[in-house]
């Protein structure tokens, strides 16, 4: 059992997006998240990030909150909606332009794949910088971009709690990165960097898929004189073949029925050991026994776990 100081300042949150339902992957960051904040005698936020309006699915927002509930969660202050604070997005953007860190851009998908060198980190085309000293005569603007500048030593470099020591070189992984897109939809490193900030999270729990998108958040709270969080990476489940579990690889909805199994299932791919006996209890034992022995450092120090539903546990799998 690992009973960390009660600390008021501790603020954490789990920030799903409305593309879907509830699925083992997105039960296993909002258990940890919460238990976490818990243990430490602090406060858990629930925070809907639905900003990207056209991957939205009608009515999954409320169904994931529908699911949570069902599951037991219960969540401090209301849930915050991305989609009612494009007011505040669009002030730290003009805040950028106007100190110069960001600038527009009139370069079509096109035109990057043209004059892109390689790829970025995160699947794409590094953008080449078209637009960097102005927009070419006679073009008009598409998207904004951040400046991106490798920090002093080469690499922007912070600890994780579960991965261990990061670094990355931002200018050569992920080049200068949208912050306003072509079809005016705010960038979620925008709007969780915004977010995080105005909400005062102390501590990010959430999957190791996002682990690469880190620093750029880290690069653009630097940028603003944010504070910066302290982050901490899950392993996410994935299939046998390595894909993450997710809404694109149809992982399944959790059925609110089985929601006591489902968190014993989520506790003991976090390496919690629940007791198997756990399964037949009513959800509030559940929790009752996960607040008891939460123990942070039990949790597997890997950036994957292959899960297979009903079978007898998760296999770890390369970090990567």
């Amino acid at each position: 059992m690992n009973k960390a100081a009660a600390s008021p300042l501790y603020r954490g949150r789990f920030a799903p997006s409305p593309t879907g339902s509830l699925h083992f992957g997105s039960l296993v960051a909002a258990l940890a998240s919460c238990l976490e904040a818990r243990a430490r005698g602090g406060e858990w936020r629930v925070r809907m990030e639905d900003v990207d309006a056209p991957r939205n699915v009608p009515g999954a927002a409320e169904s994931i909150l529908v699911c949570l509930e069902a599951h037991g969660f219960a969540w401090d202050g209301p849930v915050r909606w991305q989609s009612t604070r494009r007011d505040a997005y669009q002030a730290v953007l003009e805040q950028l332009l106007a100190a110069g860190l960001a600038y527009p851009c009139c370069c079509s998908r096109k035109e990057i794949a043209e004059r892109a060198g390689h790829a970025a980190l995160d699947g794409g085309l590094l953008y080449p910088g078209t637009c960097r000293e102005g927009l070419p005569p006679g073009r008009t603007p598409r998207a904004w971009r951040l400046r991106v500048e490798n920090p002093a030593g080469g690499a922007l470099e912070f600890q994780d709690r579960l991965q261990g020591p990061q670094a990355q070189q931002l200018e050569r992984d992920v080049g200068d990165f949208v912050l306003l897109r072509a079809d005016g939809q705010f960038a979620y490193q925008l709007a969780v960097v915004v977010d995080d900030a105005e909400q005062g999270v102390t501590d990010v729990v959430r999957g190791a898929d996002l682990l690469d998108s880190t620093p750029r958040q880290i690069f653009l709270q630097r940028c603003l004189g944010y504070a910066e969080p302290v982050y901490a990476h899950l392993p996410v489940a994935t299939h046998a073949s390595g894909e993450k579990l997710s809404k694109q690889t149809r992982a399944p909805a959790l059925v609110a029925e089985r929601a006591a199994q489902n968190l014993v299932a989520a506790l003991d791919f976090l390496g919690q050991s629940p007791p198997a006996e756990l399964a037949g209890a009513r959800v509030g034992e559940v929790w009752a026994w996960a607040r008891e022995y939460w123990d942070f450092a039990r949790i597997p120090r890997c950036r994957g776990r292959v899960w297979k539903a009903g079978s007898g546990g998760p296999d770890p799998v390369a970090a990567g």
